[in-house]
């Protein structure tokens, strides 16, 4: 199943931006922005509003203001009847001046939660009522190539502009056999693996997750070709592969830090290569793991277990 365009999609906006987003946004939902900051850049807000009056001016439901200058920062903040309520300040740089981003805000029932360019960034607990959310506005130095409104979590954040790298290929979404992502989950990767070929899982740890497994599996038998187990409680991640009935030797070994936090969104990048699979968690490269099974073309299953909630899963050739 080809990846769906997102439903709205507003394509070189010219700023300051002001875009109704039609029908509101659902929880599951997400908000796409691609874009760059120049490398003079002061600030620029990202602001999802009730309605876009400007005197008086609308609500703003969550106010997103990266910040450049002296102490770099991020601010968030709500505006009800006028008036700014306590802000909510991060002293980190997702953004940086010079450079592109892509950030997604996720739309859940009691929060949005953002992610750049891949990585988990903040939570902002609702403080309007989602339904009355009906517009997105944007403003301030910075260039965005495209807003994108993406219906629902089987959808898969994909370029949204006209023009894409003549070496990229489309995304593919993987759904179970009853075509949603519910845990536990199996669905088939059509025609297997194989060199430069990777699999994407985008999803949130539950608020109390204890460990959670990604399973490339081979079929038809019951052999896994890698067992991915992140286990929050302790901090480590698993790896393993089980063949002829058998576990073989576990790997821990980390490049990084243990990147998965209880409650936190993430995006987890299998690619297949020649010797082994390598694995990236929200862009940052965590580990090789030597292939156990030469026939890649014969891992032909993805299987997640555990403690988390699938938002998009997909397949790549790159």
């Amino acid at each position: 199943m080809s990846v769906s365009k997102p439903r709205q999609t507003f394509l070189n906006p010219v700023l300051p931006f002001s875009g109704t987003i039609l029908g509101g946004l659902l929880p599951g939902e997400m908000l796409l922005i691609q874009g760059s900051v120049p490398s003079d850049a002061d600030r620029f807000q990202v602001d999802l509003t009730c309605g876009s009056s400007v005197t008086p001016r609308s609500d703003v439901a969550f106010h997103l203001n990266p910040r450049f200058r002296r102490s770099a920062c991020l601010v968030c903040n709500t505006l009800l009847d006028q008036v700014w309520g306590r802000e909510q300040i991060l002293y980190e740089k997702p953004f940086v001046p010079g450079n592109d981003f892509e950030l997604v805000v996720l739309v859940l029932a009691d929060r949005f939660k953002v992610a750049v360019n891949g990585g988990h960034v903040l939570d902002f607990l609702h403080r309007v009522a989602l339904h009355r959310v009906d517009t997105v506005c944007i403003s301030g130095t910075v260039r965005v190539q495209a807003v994108g409104v993406l219906q629902s979590a089987s959808e898969v954040p994909a370029p949204l502009t006209n023009q894409e790298p003549a070496d990229r290929k489309h995304d593919t979404a993987i759904l179970s056999s009853s075509g949603d992502l519910m845990i536990p989950f199996r669905g088939e990767l059509l025609s297997g693996l194989k060199s430069g070929r990777c699999v994407t899982i985008r999803g949130e740890t539950l608020q109390n997750a204890q460990s959670f497994a990604v399973n490339l599996r081979v079929s038809p038998g019951g052999n896994i070709a890698l067992h991915l187990n992140p286990r929050l409680k302790k901090g480590v991640f698993i790896r393993n592969s089980f063949l002829s009935e058998c576990w073989g030797s576990e790997e821990r070994q980390l490049i990084g830090c243990f990147p998965f936090s209880a409650g936190q969104y993430f995006e987890m990048i299998v690619r297949a290569e020649q010797r082994g699979f390598r694995v990236a968690v929200n862009g940052q490269h965590q580990l090789d793991f030597p292939h156990r099974v030469q026939n890649l073309s014969q891992v032909s299953q993805l299987e997640v277990l555990g403690d988390v909630r699938l938002l998009s899963l997909s397949i790549s050739d790159q």
